[in-house]
């Protein structure tokens, strides 16, 4: 991988967070009120509202307005919430770095159980762990998110068990182990999805790659089923598992909305909903555009793991 070919990718997410700004922005003052409105009430007098439209900003040309946002966040601000009154940046980091706890463990989890599984069921194509996973992989694929946590919710949390608390959220720093008890069922859901489709990929890879002719030889050489598999088809399967967990972060992004909305969890997601109902312009807009960055980096962070794992791989 050259030096090259990672600063044009460099250069390209940063064309992607510029464009994405431009329309995070443009789609946001499409939205009826504006933040004068928001501040002072639907029932505020035209004087009021002229006045702060003016101290704010509000009767610049959009432009002006999108130079004056994009030069602040360039700053690391982000403005001031309109529910709260609080700087949006602290408060949309904080809930970032909570949704990030949640969608670290999911991964990490689906890495421990969807690949072995995938594994597993394409090593012995058509026997009983195949057919298995077969089901649970399209469960796991046909379930919506909502639905999943709701039954989890109701079975897990409910009076019958009351394995797991229904909602809320405890700082790792402050007891870890209660930090555990509270994100292990949004991490449960978003893991069983998550293990559907990254399973299902690396057996389908697994079947073609045992098939290939260099496992063929591998085998002829008097190598071991253990070694054919883990020594060389495993790591050829593992390339296009990478591209969908890449893609699997854009869901998490999507997803821990409908999770944390379900189990009261205090993530980047829930910060966006609350913003929606109570039309904080600039907490929506930051949120947006750090969601949408976080899916360009996943992006690019496949490209690169792309080139690590393949030396065949050529980027320039």
């Amino acid at each position: 991988m050259s030096a090259t070919f990672l600063l044009r990718r460099i250069a390209y997410l940063a064309l992607t967070a510029l464009l994405v700004s431009l329309i995070v922005f443009s789609v946001t003052q499409l939205l009826p009120a504006n933040a004068a409105t928001m501040i002072l009430g639907e029932y505020a007098t035209d004087e009021a509202l002229t006045a702060l439209n003016a101290k704010l900003g509000l009767d610049d040309p959009a432009l002006v307005q999108y130079g004056r946002w994009l030069g602040g966040v360039l700053q690391g601000d982000f403005g001031t919430s309109l529910r709260t009154g609080q700087p949006v940046g602290p408060t949309i980091l904080d809930a970032l770095g909570r949704s990030a706890i949640l969608a670290v463990f999911s991964l990490l989890l689906v890495c421990v159980i969807a690949i072995p599984l995938g594994v597993i069921a394409g090593s012995r194509r058509g026997g009983p762990a195949d057919l298995g996973l077969s089901v649970v992989s399209y469960l796991g694929v046909s379930l919506p998110e909502f639905v999943l946590a709701t039954l989890l919710l109701a079975w897990l949390a409910g009076p019958a068990i009351g394995m797991f608390p229904a909602s809320g959220y405890t700082p790792f720093s402050e007891d870890f182990g209660d930090a555990l008890h509270h994100i292990a069922l949004p991490v449960i859901t978003l893991t069983i999805i998550l293990i559907a489709h990254i399973s299902r990929m690396v057996r389908s890879e697994m079947v073609d790659t045992l098939q290939s002719d260099f496992v063929r030889a591998a085998r002829l050489r008097g190598l071991s089923k253990r070694q054919v598999i883990y020594g060389h088809a495993l790591r050829n399967s593992m390339l296009p598992a990478i591209t969908v967990i890449a893609l699997d972060v854009g869901y998490l992004i999507g997803g821990v909305i409908v999770v944390e909305e379900v189990f009261a969890f205090p993530g980047i997601g829930r910060q966006l909903i609350l913003a929606i109902q109570n039309r904080d312009l600039p907490m929506l807009q930051a949120g947006a555009l750090i969601m949408a960055l976080t899916y360009a980096l996943a992006n690019l962070m496949a490209d690169l793991a792309y080139a690590a794992l393949d030396k065949r791989i050529q980027f320039k």
